[in-house]
């Protein structure tokens, strides 16, 4: 930096020089928000809308009462890390603060369109984040499930710690034990881990289409032999009027 110690103008560069910086990296910032926001892709998208299902953000925007906005928590989250297995925007799981019936809700959506849904090991930090801010705030929380449970490649980083998949479980009992009620919204296949969270819920829904299972059709039948469809095995009839879930 040259100054000019009679006019000052080496200061008056520097200014401009830290504003213009400044307002780049504020558009890069917002490029990247905007990238991250149009989640797994036009394709993943169309795809989801083709079985007649709202994307994850879409779910959001629909319950939230009009006129208010969603305060999302963790946009980052994953950001870069994934890059070898095709990335992970938001680390396929939005999370939030939306106000429904005039109270704040905690919202914890899966996003289908990454990876259908599939957990990451940020995935869980991020679901514990917001499972703690509601325990600690007195929130409600809704989970809006569409997942196909662990992202199977990195299973490891998974479920080994206390502070993994776990703990998803051991916080939905802790959050109920408090009168902090949970409820869960199953919109899509629901499958291994995943399938654990809404029968730990205090409200539970299943919309017709959708089917919650440890193990899908295709396993079943390599292990036992046995031939079902996805609807018999976990679907909505079966846990609304067979298995009482």
């Amino acid at each position: 930096l040259s100054i000019d110690s009679a006019s000052g103008n080496g200061v008056e560069d520097q200014r401009i020089g830290s504003t213009g910086y400044l307002v780049g990296f504020r558009f890069g910032i917002w490029e990247k928000i905007s990238i991250i926001k149009k989640c797994g892709g036009k394709a993943a998208i169309e795809k989801q809308h083709n079985k007649g299902r709202l994307t994850a953000r879409e779910r959001i925007k629909y319950i939230i009462d009009d006129g208010t906005s969603f305060f999302e928590i963790g946009l980052f989250a994953g950001y870069d890390i994934y890059n070898d297995y095709g990335g992970a925007p938001a680390s396929g799981i939005i999370s939030g603060v939306g106000k429904i019936a005039n109270r704040n809700f905690m919202i914890v959506a899966n996003d289908a369109t990454v990876k259908a849904g599939a957990y990451f090991e940020t995935s869980l930090k991020k679901s514990l984040r917001a499972q703690e801010i509601s325990y600690q705030n007195n929130l409600p929380i809704i989970y809006l499930v569409d997942s196909a449970g662990v992202f199977l490649p990195l299973q490891d980083q998974v479920f080994p710690d206390e502070a993994h998949f776990g703990r998803i479980f051991y916080n939905n009992a802790r959050i109920s034990s408090m009168g902090i009620k949970q409820i869960a919204v199953v919109m899509g296949p629901c499958v291994a881990g995943g399938a654990y969270l809404p029968v730990m819920c205090d409200e539970y829904v299943i919309v017709e289409g959708a089917s919650m299972f440890l193990a899908g059709p295709a396993l079943v039948k390599a292990a036992i032999g046995q031939d079902l469809d996805q609807e018999t095995l976990g679907g909505a009839t079966t846990h609304s009027s067979i298995s009482g879930t």
